[in-house]
């Protein structure tokens, strides 16, 4: 019996992270053959040439892509975009899969999306019929929702807004969250080991903050956080750096200086899953504006405060707070999440995504890429 091809792209490390147990139950199944293709961020000495964990992790890289720009404005991401698509499509020639895996809505898999819808590759999308109202991954997310053939979302709302979208439901199935397997499997550092392995001042509490650009690539709001933070000297702050969207570097730079500035703040390239889940765990808030904030934060028991308003849209529990961007907002935001005392809602599934995901893709015959507009 031939393996069916199953390929996964990455380009970030937070994505790797999600997609990492769901590529592991595909490589140890004996009717599936796993193909991997490493692209964006992780391919940059920048953002830490993450690959390397990838192969540490035990996973063969089969193609690499180079794709991004040293330019991070709208138009660098653009021509990142488009250097993509020539990339890829060599790529999948080489690799001919019977599927391909995308997660999410970043700008990589835009171009990932459109090579293989030309080229005749069926398309599985997860997390679809999400909303973020302040990132234009919105409408990237969307698209590759039209572009995919079969559809696993994080909650019921969702795979009611993938059919909305003209999807037919015997296509969409709602898994839960890819990010809370994370949770369930990996062994959560203790408090001093994450302390130590990070170097931290084992007498100061820990805020764990990530900011990425708003919406047009306006970097504006990491000023106004970043003098709200100067009120926790008492506290140690870490911070993950921006993604390699347009102004994401803006924002690094700006840290950067922080911390030289501020002997209580670190920055990491990357901390990897097992190090930020630990953080996230022993954090006395999560700050930002990423969604792992909203998604995977309140199941390690732990307060978000959300800013500005890049996951507008997207569904939230009750432990997620929100501020403007301004500096007032924003200190009184971490005040009422480092107050916070109540139950944190989980409302993204219970786990076991990754099984449920591959006993679908084995159940099917076949992934046909023709499809009819579903009417409601």
């Amino acid at each position: 019996m031939t393996k069916r091809k199953i390929c996964f792209v990455t380009g970030t490390r937070a994505e790797y992270g999600l997609l990492y147990w769901l590529m592991k139950e595909i490589q140890e199944d004996d009717e599936l053959e796993l193909q991997l293709v490493v692209t964006g961020m992780h391919l940059s000495p920048e953002f830490g040439l993450t690959y390397k964990q990838i192969e540490e992790d035990g996973f063969l890289i089969n193609e690499k892509v180079e794709m991004l720009m040293s330019s991070d404005t709208s138009i660098g991401v653009a021509k990142s975009i488009g250097l993509a698509t020539i990339g890829f499509s060599d790529v999948f020639d080489k690799l001919k899969p019977d599927l391909l895996v995308i997660l999410g809505d970043r700008f990589e898999m835009l171009a990932v999306a459109q090579v293989a819808i030309i080229t005749g590759i069926p398309i599985a999308h997860i997390h679809g019929g999400e909303l973020t109202f302040g990132a234009y991954d919105d409408a990237i997310r969307h698209s590759i929702t039209k572009m995919a053939t079969l559809h696993f979302t994080s909650t019921e709302e969702h795979r009611r807004r993938v059919i909305q979208l003209g999807e037919s439901p015997s296509r969409v199935w709602n898994v839960g969250a890819l990010g809370i397997e994370n949770i369930l499997k990996l062994p959560i550092l203790s408090k001093n080991e994450l302390y130590s392995q990070l170097k931290l001042d084992e007498s100061k509490s820990l805020l764990l903050i990530t900011y990425h650009p708003e919406t047009n690539g306006d970097v504006e709001g990491i000023h106004p956080l970043l003098s709200a933070l100067n009120e926790y000297s008492n506290m140690n702050l870490i911070f993950t750096k921006a993604n390699a969207d347009n102004g994401g570097r803006l924002i690094n730079e700006a840290i950067e200086k922080y911390t030289i500035q501020n002997e209580n703040a670190y920055l990491f390239d990357s901390l990897g899953q097992l190090l930020y889940l630990s953080a996230v765990k022993h954090a006395n808030a999560v700050i930002g504006n990423s969604s792992s904030g909203l998604i995977e934060v309140p199941y390690l028991q732990t307060p978000t405060l959300n800013c500005g308003h890049r996951q507008a849209g997207r569904q939230r529990p009750t432990s997620v707070f929100d501020a403007e961007l301004n500096e007032e907002s924003i200190r009184k935001g971490i005040e009422v999440a480092l107050k916070f005392i109540g139950s944190y809602e989980q409302i993204f599934g219970e786990g076991n995504v990754s099984q449920k995901i591959v006993n679908t893709i084995k159940k099917l015959p076949s992934f046909l890429i023709q499809k009819e507009f579903y009417d409601l």
